[in-house]
């Protein structure tokens, strides 16, 4: 992951983008580009998976740019997320069960 957090930081600032690249704006545009990964299964479930994947690039290019902004390495704060998760949901009450944490 570490080479595409430099190829999304280099793409940015070779067109002079970080100016725009607020947390804010990130959230934002995270958060439009996760719409339109949604949007493919809009109606149905016949989803071309290019279009998929290329949208789900999107989310995941815009949450680099945030990693970037922040300062921080995806790696870590996914690990440290999925440790939480495995407090939150330990196996023997999770597995097989789609109850939230609180309801376990």
């Amino acid at each position: 992951m570490e080479e595409a957090q430099k190829v999304v930081a280099k793409f940015a600032e070779d067109r002079d983008w970080r100016q725009f690249h607020t947390p804010e704006n990130l959230a934002k545009s995270i958060a439009i580009e996760a719409g339109e990964l949604l949007e493919c299964f809009q109606w149905n479930n016949d989803c071309d998976k290019e279009t998929i994947c290329d949208e789900l690039a999107d989310v995941m290019t815009y949450c680099l740019h945030m990693a970037n902004v922040l300062d921080v390495k995806p790696e870590d704060i996914i690990l440290s997320k999925m440790k939480k998760n495995a407090e939150k949901y330990p196996v023997e009450k999770a597995k097989g069960n789609a109850k939230k944490y609180t309801d376990l």
